[in-house]
């Protein structure tokens, strides 16, 4: 995986945090580092914006749960999840200034500071999440990473959501013209922006964890997001009408504050990098399993008209969509588009 590109550093890490408090400390903590003080340990505040039975979620909670494990209570991560630390406009800040160490922001959200990265926002760009995960790892996905690290940003890596799909309060929307003349709530991005306003319809940014009550108001008529957010935050309650389009991917960069990083001992950061690694993959399987498990959840309680897109419904709302395309390409380039893996057989 492309984290390993990261230096690593061999041998135990609890051998190697044995010595380092050994040899900088004239008395030898407890073996059980849980009874250090948080001055003593190494705290990283993770916070994100997502209910805790959401994939990201449960899975910032196994990586807390096995970083206190494996360090023996030596690093402990604090997970404070649905905005209750810092709500969805306000993380990203707070990482920069340091006032926590991680988040795990929609990739949507940082293209305010690298506009390049909206390229994962366009609409049908991926048919699956492997192919999400393959344009991560290649060269252009690696060079989107690097820009991160000149906004004091360190990518840990990509957790997945899964693929949006769209609902409203207003009409079934079975063609693309139907998305005309609805309000629709959408998470701060140029290309989404542009992808709703070319069909007619007028979108709206709206932070994640006051949609609901802005759905509740009458402020929006619908939204897109992926079936376990829809469902984390009873979405579909007030909505009348969901459309599986899977028009476009939503996953989360971790990141981390680079001068924080750089502080960690060097085996301190090797177990992260570890850990995050086998997380990672875990993740992306809980997240292709609890969409599913949504779905069907969403199909049985039959309080939700559910329409899906036939394959060549899917052929006209791409085409349709193509517009946003060009104008990704005017603004950022044609190379993050050339190496979509869809494009890659065309060369």
């Amino acid at each position: 995986m492309w984290i390993n590109r990261l230096i690593y550093i061999s041998g135990s890490v609890l051998i190697l945090l044995t010595i380092m408090l050994v040899s900088c400390q004239e008395d030898v903590y407890p073996t059980d580092n849980e009874q250090l003080s948080h001055e003593e340990q190494i705290v990283i505040r993770f916070s994100h914006v997502v209910g805790e039975n959401t994939p990201k979620g449960m899975a910032a909670l196994k990586f807390a749960e096995l970083v206190k494990e494996r360090s023996n209570g030596y690093i402990e991560v604090q997970v404070f999840p649905n905005g209750v630390l810092y709500k969805d406009g306000e993380e990203l800040n707070a990482l920069l200034r340091g006032d926590i160490q991680m988040i795990a922001p929609a990739i949507s959200k940082i293209t305010t500071l690298v506009p390049e990265w909206s390229v994962m926002d366009l609409p049908y760009a991926f048919q699956n999440a492997d192919e999400v995960h393959t344009y991560i790892e290649s060269h252009v996905g690696q060079t989107l990473m690097t820009k991160l690290n000149t906004h004091n940003l360190l990518p840990m890596g990509v957790w997945d959501s899964g693929f949006k799909q769209l609902s409203n309060s207003i009409r079934p929307i079975k063609t693309v013209q139907d998305l005309q003349g609805l309000r629709v709530r959408i998470m701060p991005s140029d290309i989404l922006a542009e992808q709703f306003s070319i069909v007619g319809a007028y979108p709206k940014h709206i932070d994640f964890n006051t949609v609901f009550h802005q759905l509740q108001k009458g402020n929006v008529d619908g939204q897109e997001n992926t079936l376990t957010n829809i469902t984390s935050k009873n979405l579909y309650s007030l909505q009348d009408y969901l459309t599986i389009s899977n028009h476009g991917y939503l996953g989360y960069l971790l990141l981390m504050n680079h001068e924080f990083w750089n502080s960690l001992p060097k085996d301190v950061q090797t177990l992260l990098i570890e850990t995050l690694e086998e997380v990672e993959e875990w993740e992306w399987q809980l997240a292709e399993d609890l969409t599913a498990e949504r779905l069907e959840e969403m199909e049985a309680c039959d309080c939700i008209q559910i329409h899906r897109l036939s394959d060549k419904d899917l052929e006209e709302w791409a085409s349709t969509f193509e517009p946003v395309y060009r104008y990704y390409a005017d603004n950022y380039g044609k190379k993050y588009i050339e190496a979509l893996p869809k494009n890659q057989s065309q060369h």
